[in-house]
């Protein structure tokens, strides 16, 4: 920015680049008396025409205020053409001042265009997109920066079904191979922790890109950078208020992290077991036979057929009893150890439906419902259930 603020200083001793910032600022006068949307179209045509007259000045005069200006005009109250005619303002300047400006400049004009798609109208989703795919996707790394707020501005616009999925599935491919694999998949993972709306287009778009004809360990790059955040993201997905976004979450773990793998820690899978545990809370069978599925390995007997060339066929699984006991059943019991021991760690009281103080109960009776996860873990668990009983 020192130099941006050096190159600009030069510029001052130009006379037609300081009546550049004069035609700038009294384009930006006729902001201050518009009363309707209507007026936001003029004052923005204005603005439009003074830019298109100085495109050989790569550094735009006053663009701190410019900014703010277009970010209001990006209101989701106000009408599509007035957000089309913003997004014209938005392309004429990253013309002018190219991807090198625009990487450091990035924080300037991202406030104000990073939330539009998720409130856009269908006829302003093209122009949008095209601006994305124009000047962001040439930026390569150095979107880097501003990645996490990208992400949270475009997958709102990935809903299966709709009329430019396609489009926006493909330029969060193009951005995730530019800025590198593991990076783009960290900060994914950053996002679906930190911003509950968009975890089901996030969860989604995972699964989707999830190579079923290969093991997780052939493409590590989707744990992202850092291990724990995935790990946190995954259990907030499990957790979440949406049925949908939980179902997401527990078809990731049927995909790309069955009990058996050894791709998390101890502490990390225990922490998912814990999280996926709750959801029985729902009642719901959609949520109850994928999570039942994971733990009895249900999936991971035909993932494992299918992927011979990818990875160790488990010999020792006969069938889904013997997996459980095997592989899910110390992972359980630590789990209920950890309900128990601190339910509001687990879940807050006001994310429990109700009867929050017996919600851990109300948890194990349904696990207990369930003949061959009860048959393996009532001795085990029998005498702490007294114990706990007994606190109440």
């Amino acid at each position: 920015m020192a130099g941006i603020a050096l190159d600009e200083y030069e510029l001052l001793g130009d006379a037609r680049y300081r009546s550049y910032i004069s035609s700038i600022d009294k384009a930006l006068k006729n902001f201050e008396y518009t009363s309707e949307w209507a007026d936001l179209i003029s004052a923005l045509g204005k603005l439009n025409k003074v830019l298109l007259s100085n495109v050989k000045y790569s550094i735009i005069p006053r663009r701190i205020t410019i900014s703010k200006r277009l970010a209001q005009c990006m209101h989701p109250a106000l009408p599509s053409g007035v957000h089309l005619k913003a997004l014209e303002t938005y392309d004429i300047i990253f013309k002018c001042i190219g991807p090198q400006r625009l990487s450091q400049e990035l924080f300037i004009y991202s406030a104000g265009l990073f939330p539009l798609l998720g409130n856009a109208a269908m006829n302003v989703r093209p122009s949008l997109l095209t601006i994305y795919e124009s000047h962001f996707v040439p930026l390569g790394v150095k979107l880097r920066p501003g990645l996490n707020g990208f992400l949270i501005g475009v997958l709102p616009g990935l809903e299966e079904g709709s009329e430019y999925y396609e489009r926006t599935d493909q330029l969060l491919q193009t951005i995730c191979t530019n800025v590198e694999k593991s990076f783009f998949y960290g900060c994914m993972w950053k996002c679906i922790l930190s911003n509950p709306t968009i975890r089901l287009p996030a969860v989604s778009f995972i699964i989707s890109h999830y190579n079923r004809r290969l093991c997780l360990e052939d493409q590590l790059y989707i744990v992202g950078t850092d291990i724990d955040t995935m790990v946190q993201g995954l259990c907030a997905s499990l957790q979440d208020n949406s049925v949908l976004v939980q179902r997401c979450a527990l078809d990731l773990l049927l995909l790309g992290f069955p009990i058996h793998s050894n791709q998390l820690l101890s502490s990390d899978m225990v922490q998912v077991v814990t999280s996926a545990l709750t959801v029985v809370l729902r009642r719901d069978m959609s949520l109850n036979r994928r999570l039942f599925s994971w733990l009895m390995g249900g999936d991971a007997l035909g993932a494992d057929e299918l992927n011979k060339g990818a990875h160790e066929k488990i010999s020792e699984i006969v069938d889904t009893n013997s997996y459980f006991k095997d592989f899910a059943k110390e992972y359980l019991l630590k789990a209920l150890q950890k309900i128990f021991d601190n339910p509001q760690t687990v879940m807050p009281s006001s994310s429990v439906p109700s009867n929050a103080e017996l919600w851990c109960y109300r948890l194990l009776i349904s696990l207990l419902d369930r003949p061959e996860i009860s048959s393996v873990i009532l001795d085990d668990v029998l005498i702490d259930i007294f114990r706990w009983l007994s606190m109440i």
